[in-house]
């Protein structure tokens, strides 16, 4: 195995990657932290791997293989979590859900919905921007089998907290998947919003307010497991986010 000098992890960290010209210092600050993480030794050794050996589509291509922070608007009312990013998606382009296939059936439906600038996310510099939405994640390294540990999600659990708490205007939170709104329960327990997870069952299309004024909406995930078994169409992903935006008081 050759050491991590030859992907880009182990590059100087740029202070401007992949900021909108309205990001606040907050966020800068939220985002270098999420960077620079080394919380989870399994985690950054799999992606510092996946980013050497690469897919034979990518070798021509430098990966990111590293934690992957939000992007978005900071003046978001929606939050979409997701649960983290791709081995060959995020990990590579350094931005969630770009690069992928679950990117590939999100982004057209969050376009046409006004949610982005554009229906499709190739790399982190292609321009597209999110209007009044944040595209975050609950544990911020590609895991083997996308299948965290507990204690990597719980490692993640600040980051979660601080992009969280960098977006005021937040109204409404969508989950994709279960793992993502377990662990967005597990923040909630911990800032003392809830008092048991157990009174937010999880499940497509469900719909929750909570004891702080947010609204908590679910969706199965846009993997291409749930997407090519017809597990979850465009229709029933698009109607979650028509109702995140009614319930956003977005026009």
């Amino acid at each position: 195995m050759s050491t991590a000098s030859s992907v880009k992890a182990s590059s100087p960290i740029s202070p401007r990657i992949n900021l909108l010209p309205t990001d606040t210092a907050a966020h800068e600050n939220v985002r270098e932290q999420i960077i620079a993480c080394e919380r989870c030794p399994r985690l950054r050794t799999y992606c510092i791997g996946i980013g050497e050996t690469r897919r034979r589509a990518y070798q021509d291509q430098e990966y990111w293989a590293r934690p992957v922070p939000g992007f978005g608007d900071p003046r978001a009312r929606v939050l979409i979590m997701g649960l983290a990013p791709g081995a060959h998606g995020a990990n590579r382009t350094g931005r969630p859900f770009t690069g992928d296939g679950s990117g590939d059936f999100m982004y057209p439906v969050l376009h046409e919905l006004g949610f982005a600038t554009k229906p499709q996310a190739i790399r982190r510099d292609d321009g597209l921007r999110l209007r009044k939405a944040w595209i975050g994640s609950v544990v911020r390294c590609a895991p083997p089998g996308d299948k965290p540990a507990p204690q990597e999600i719980r490692n993640c659990a600040s980051h979660l907290a601080a992009e969280i708490a960098a977006l005021p205007s937040l109204r409404v939170v969508v989950c994709l998947g279960k793992i993502a709104w377990d662990g967005y329960l597990a923040h909630l327990l911990a800032a003392g919003v809830i008092a048991r997870r157990s009174d937010y069952r999880f499940g497509h299309a469900v719909e929750y307010r909570l004891p702080n004024g947010i609204h908590l909406l679910g969706s199965y995930h846009p993997s291409l497991r749930n997407t090519n078994t017809g597990k979850l169409n465009r229709a029933m992903f698009a109607r979650v986010f028509v109702r995140a935006r009614e319930l956003a008081g977005l026009k």
